[in-house]
């Protein structure tokens, strides 16, 4: 499946005392999981936080995702959304021993409405999984919402400190990437797993950063992922300020990731590494 063109968009702000207050923070990023499905001791599947205002954005949860949030210095009830890029199991493995986890008893004050936003089918995806572990994963209506994004077209949410697009990509028929815009009006765009695709470098517009997938060197292309010099060359034409490749299966550990990247990319370019922190 192919991307759709993606235009600009505004980002609507609130004019509560806590809002202009949360205004003024910066947006922090923590790298999760910088690998993939293969087991690695250095690298855990693809993941990220996104903490913006009062909110913590988990971005897929794959296997091992809540133990990389402790490392973090994170609990699993901080969480506020998960965004799921698509429903392979590296990207959604943890999903249900994550809201397992939340079953737990915590203070009443933590246990505040979770987001999972994602592609058109998680809704049945999501109903399956409760027909295996019943209860254990079922919740009331405000503890869990389910946000369906479009997979054929763009689409937009405006959330509570931040606003959301985005694009279906070449991947899976469910596969999306997001393009985030918080209060200070700085931008950040997750590839998910994709291949290239219309409307990559249109939601990548003068990005302040890109987290990008770079699963494979470039002379071991392989369809639906792309190479470290395919990324630098929608980041390079999309104009955006900081790179961050990440997605690394073993193969690229042999080679120059950045040196392959840096042949169509004259922007900052980041190697992602697993708990890395980031600001926006």
């Amino acid at each position: 499946m192919g991307c759709l063109p993606v235009g600009t968009f505004a980002l609507k702000v609130s004019g509560s005392h806590n809002h202009e207050k949360a205004n003024t923070m910066k947006s922090n990023i923590t790298i999760l999981g910088s690998g993939t499905c293969v087991p690695s001791l250095e690298r855990a599947p693809c993941s990220f936080l996104l903490q913006t205002g009062a909110q913590s954005l988990l971005f897929d949860c794959g296997p091992g995702v809540m133990r990389q949030l402790l490392k973090a210095g994170v609990s699993i009830f901080d969480i506020s959304h998960i965004f799921l890029s698509h429903f392979h199991p590296d990207h959604v493995g943890e999903l249900a021993s994550f809201l397992f986890a939340l079953k737990y008893p915590a203070p009443s004050s933590q246990k505040q409405l979770l987001t999972v936003v994602a592609g058109k089918g998680f809704r049945s995806y999501y109903q399956r999984l409760k027909e295996v572990y019943g209860k254990w994963i079922e919740f009331p209506p405000d503890r869990l919402r389910v946000v369906e994004l479009d997979t054929q077209r763009s689409d937009f949410q405006q959330m509570e400190t931040f606003s959301i697009r985005s694009i279906p990509v070449a991947h899976r028929p469910e596969s999306l990437a997001y393009r985030i815009l918080d209060r200070q009006e700085k931008s950040l765009v997750y590839s998910g797993d994709t291949d290239v695709c219309e409307g990559l470098v249109d939601i990548s517009l003068d990005a302040d950063l890109m987290i990008c997938e770079s699963a494979f060197p470039d002379d071991r292309k392989v369809d639906g992922h792309l190479t470290p010099s395919l990324a630098g060359k929608i980041a390079q034409a999309a104009k955006v300020k900081r790179l961050v490749l990440t997605h690394f299966y073993p193969a690229c550990d042999d080679v120059d990731i950045e040196n392959q990247c840096r042949s169509t990319y004259n922007g900052s370019i980041i190697l992602a590494t697993d708990l890395m922190r980031l600001a926006l």
